[in-house]
C-alpha cells in the first residue's frame, strides 16, 4: 500500500480558504484521469469528495477509499442503491432513480466548486433541506470565477444526468470534459505520464 503523507484536499482547503484556478485545474485534471480509468473498467466510484482525494509527497493526487464503488456499471447498465456522502450526492440518487457514471461527474462538479469557491454549492439545516437544495436550487456563482470555470461548473452541476458534462451520449462522453475550455492549458498525455509539475508541494 502506498504511503501518502501530503494530506487530503479538505485539509488544504481549510488551510487556504480556496485554491487558485491553476491549482484547482491541476487537481481537477488528475481526478478526471482517475475517474476515466475507473469508468473504463465499469466502476462507479460514488464517494468522490475532498476528504477522499489525497496528495502524495510531490503534490500529485490519489483517489482513496473505494468502499462505495459499484462494479460492472456502464452507460447502458445502471445501479439503484442509495449511497454516498450527502453533500456530494447527485439528484438522481436522492430521487431513487437508476444511475450510472453520471453521478461521479456530479460529485466532481461539487468538488471543483469547493476548490474554486471555498464552500459547498448546496446547503441545508438538515439532510432533508440539503437534498431539496441539491434537487431544486441553482448554486451561487461568485463574480471572481472565470468564464471557463463558470461554464464547467454549470455543465457538471446539471441536474439532468442525460445532458450533464461527461455523460453526453456522443461516443466520447469523457472527452467532453478533457476538451472543455477550462482544461485548455492541460497537456493530457504529459499529465498521465506524471510529467506535469504540481502547483503545490506539501510540507511533510
Amino acid at each position: 500500500m502506498e504511503y501518502l503523507n501530503g494530506g487530503d484536499l479538505m485539509f488544504h482547503i481549510q488551510a487556504s480558504g480556496r485554491f487558485t484556478e491553476d491549482r484547482a485545474r491541476f487537481y481537477a485534471a488528475e481526478i478526471v484521469s482517475g475517474l476515466k480509468f475507473l469508468h473504463r473498467k465499469g466502476i462507479v466510484y460514488r464517494d468522490l469528495k475532498l476528504d477522499n482525494v489525497l496528495l502524495d509527497y510531490d503534490g500529485h493526487v490519489r483517489i482513496a477509499d473505494f468502499g462505495m464503488c459499484k462494479l460492472e456499471i456502464y452507460l447502458d447498465r445502471l445501479a439503484d442503491s442509495f449511497c454516498g456522502t450527502p453533500d456530494y450526492m447527485a439528484p438522481e440518487i436522492i430521487k431513487g432513480q437508476k444511475y450510472n457514471q453520471a453521478v461521479d461527474w456530479w460529485s466532481f462538479g461539487v468538488l471543483v466548486y469547493e476548490m474554486l469557491v471555498g464552500q459547498s454549492p448546496f446547503s441545508g439545516c438538515d439532510e432533508d433541506e440539503l437534498f431539496w437544495s441539491i434537487c431544486n436550487e441553482i448554486p451561487w456563482f461568485p463574480h471572481f470565477l472565470s468564464k471557463e470555470s463558470l461554464k464547467l461548473l454549470q455543465s457538471l452541476l446539471e441536474k439532468d444526468a442525460g445532458i450533464r458534462l461527461g455523460c453526453l451520449n456522443t461516443g466520447e462522453e469523457e472527452n467532453d470534459i478533457k476538451y472543455h475550455p477550462f482544461f485548455d492549458r492541460i497537456d493530457w498525455k504529459a499529465l498521465e505520464r506524471r510529467q506535469l509539475e504540481p502547483p503545490f508541494k506539501p510540507q511533510v
